[in-house]
């Protein structure tokens, strides 16, 4: 009976365990983000973190963006000559920095590899209006 209760709360343990992994084995290390710009103009974007450097056209429904902690920088041009400059601001995941702590590793691999980061999916870049 004894070894049936043992068998039974190393079972219960490891589900939760499994269910609430840490972020840096549930997350990706590139996440999508979708950019335009209020106006609804097209132009090019160049968006770079600690982590990396990317280029795209906008609007895009999806750049792949290299999670960081610290803030996603973006410099864009729209097609007649306007410029945006801005950040968007880097954000820890709600939940998986907490599990990662109580079963894994206390954070310390999310923090290496920063899976546990996310900046906002959908990203309107104000630009100014036509004069």
């Amino acid at each position: 009976m004894k070894l049936k209760s043992s068998i039974t709360s190393l079972l219960a343990f490891g589900v939760v365990a499994t269910l609430s992994g840490c972020a840096t084995i549930t997350n990706d290390s590139h996440i999508p983000i979708a950019f335009s710009f209020s106006d609804g103009s097209s132009g090019e974007c160049t968006f770079k973190n600690k982590r990396g450097l990317w280029q795209s056209e906008i609007p895009t429904p999806g750049v792949m963006i290299r999670r960081s902690d610290d803030i996603l920088v973006y410099e864009c041009e729209t097609e007649d000559g306007r410029e945006a400059v801005g950040s968007v601001k880097s954000e820890i995941e709600s939940g998986k920095m907490a599990a990662s702590v109580i079963f894994w590793d206390f954070g310390i691999t999310d923090s290496i590899t920063d899976k546990h980061r996310t900046y906002q999916g959908n990203v309107v870049i104000p630009v100014e209006s036509k004069e």
